[in-house]
């Protein structure tokens, strides 16, 4: 009782702080829920990290999205939609009277500006940008609007992610008048459709969103959802014991048991296709030679990780397409074995023996488990095989730019990834087309030409089995190539006050707060 009037007091105290006027607000309207780390964003084509998506997805809305705890697809501003025989045409029928939070209505032109934005190089506001995930919907060639409630996409080419791509964060529909208005800084002015209208957002404090009264669906739950980025593990932690927030995500391993066994909380996991990986610089000795990217492999003891840094939170990961997307999963690629013999084996051939490293760790971030004693226990790792491993390590945001932009200066990096089709991750991470100069995410200057036949071929299949026995090569030649140090695929997490109801983990990571109630 004493944790709750203390809590209820605390939360009061906050909203009063961060408001200039005065509000009749209880505490059972509003969510306090602590974040690992400070949004990059809060323009959906501009982020890219699951700490961001959490909050878009409940800003924003796109034409489709994800089935409540599934991957499967269904409306959302589309009503409903076709696809031409040839797999080249995409016709959407939109909701009516749908408004954005601005006052602005949703049409079809708000549709293809949201689009053509980010795909344009010649659009008014594609200086808005840069955005990052454009290569989803790189096969769009044209968009029409023959009315208001009617968008076509017509391709280049088939493309068999578009429909789950729309559903990603990338596909959210943006207000062209906010965009408009804003400019640059729309990022810090957000407005959608969803049920939840954008506040405000005090740096390294909190994002604040309240309920949209005007929603075209039911109206939430809760009055305002706060986000505190709290980036320290511990200080989440004794935040959510001492009610300084209602809930929080990834639960760090060590603190897990202390939840299951805690009546005043409840605790959340589930699975999802997640990757956690070492990204090795080919472009530089010695990770230009593929015996000591391998070596690497051997040479870390991948199941300490998993048991003693991640609890058991944690999978080993094969390669870059989790088991979590069971019909594209190649259950013939294991993963590399703890065998230190044959790394040192394998790095004396080369001659890579004493070869510094420079490995690029961050702090903390959205999906980053517990990313500098993982650091550590694979620096520790890689001395005994005769790497000298230098960490350096940087704030998240920080660590995004240094990374996105390319190892240039280092030879290794951490990264993580959520995704919903087996596609995109090593389609951007791992295609020759998607180095970072020509704006992908493949930091790591990987190549081979067969992968990128393999991956362009699986873009344009809409034959299911087809993409499966495709995806499963593409398995085969990255555990071969190596160009990653393949660790964890992680099980998703998060714990909330016994007082929070209908808190549920989705397997795209998002977080949906609309029907979520605090008694």
């Amino acid at each position: 009782m004493r944790m709750r009037s203390c809590s209820w007091v605390a939360s009061i105290l906050l909203l009063f702080a961060f408001s200039t006027s005065t509000w009749a607000v209880k505490y059972s309207d509003v969510l306090l829920l602590g974040q690992v780390a400070e949004p990059q964003s809060l323009d959906p084509q501009v982020a890219t990290a699951a700490n961001d998506s959490r909050i878009l997805v409940n800003i924003y809305e796109g034409l489709v999205r994800n089935g409540d705890g599934s991957l499967s697809l269904e409306p959302s501003l589309a009503q409903s939609w076709t696809v031409s025989d040839d797999g080249k045409i995409y016709t959407f029928k939109l909701r009516e009277n749908v408004k954005f939070h601005d006052g602005s209505d949703f049409n079809a032109q708000a549709v293809k500006f949201t689009f053509e934005r980010m795909l344009d190089s010649t659009h008014p506001y594609y200086h808005t940008g840069p955005f990052p995930l454009s290569f989803f919907f790189s096969a769009i060639d044209k968009i029409e609007t023959p009315n208001n409630q009617t968008v076509v996409f017509q391709l280049k080419e088939p493309f068999a992610p578009f429909l789950s791509n729309l559903a990603t964060p990338a596909g959210l529909i943006v207000s062209p008048s906010a965009v408009k208005q804003y400019d640059k800084n729309f990022s810090r002015h957000p407005s959608g459709t969803g049920p939840f209208k954008f506040t405000e957002w005090i740096a390294n404090q909190r994002v604040v969103v309240a309920a949209n009264e005007n929603y075209w669906d039911t109206r939430p739950s809760l009055n305002y959802v706060v986000f505190r980025p709290i980036t320290d593990a511990n200080t989440r932690i004794a935040e959510i014991l001492s009610g300084g927030i209602d809930a929080m995500v990834e639960v760090p391993a060590d603190n897990v048991p202390l939840f299951a066994g805690d009546k005043r909380f409840r605790l959340y996991e589930a699975t999802g296709p997640h990757v956690w990986y070492g990204m090795l610089n080919t472009s530089l000795p010695p990770f230009d030679d593929v015996r000591v990217r391998q070596a690497v492999n051997f040479a870390v003891n991948k199941d300490n990780i998993v048991k003693y840094i991640l609890q058991g939170s944690a999978d080993v990961s094969e390669g870059p397409i989790p088991s979590a997307f069971d019909w594209a999963f190649d259950e013939e690629t294991t993963a590399y074995p703890y065998d230190p013999e044959k790394a040192r084996a394998l790095i004396k051939a080369a001659g890579a023996e004493g070869q510094k490293i420079v490995f690029y760790v961050t702090e903390g971030g959205s999906g980053m488990l517990d990313p500098i004693p993982m650091a550590t226990a694979i620096q520790a790792d890689l001395k005994a095989v005769g790497l000298v491993v230098e960490i350096q390590t940087f704030e998240w945001n920080t660590y995004l730019s240094k990374v996105n932009s390319g190892l240039q200066q280092a030879h290794m990096a951490e990264m993580a990834w959520m995704t919903n089709d087996p596609d995109t991750l090593p389609f951007l991470t791992l295609h020759s087309g998607s180095w970072p100069d020509k704006g992908g995410f493949n930091s790591g200057y990987y190549s081979n030409k067969e992968l990128d036949a393999l991956l362009d071929k699986a873009r344009v299949s809409n034959d299911l089995a087809e993409r499966a026995q495709l995806y499963r090569q593409v398995q085969k030649i990255v555990h071969r190539d190596a160009p990653w140090l393949f660790v964890a695929n992680w099980k998703q997490n998060a714990v909330a006050s016994e007082r929070i109801s209908h808190f549920k983990l989705q397997p795209n990571f998002n977080l949906l707060l609309k029907d979520v109630r605090k008694d």
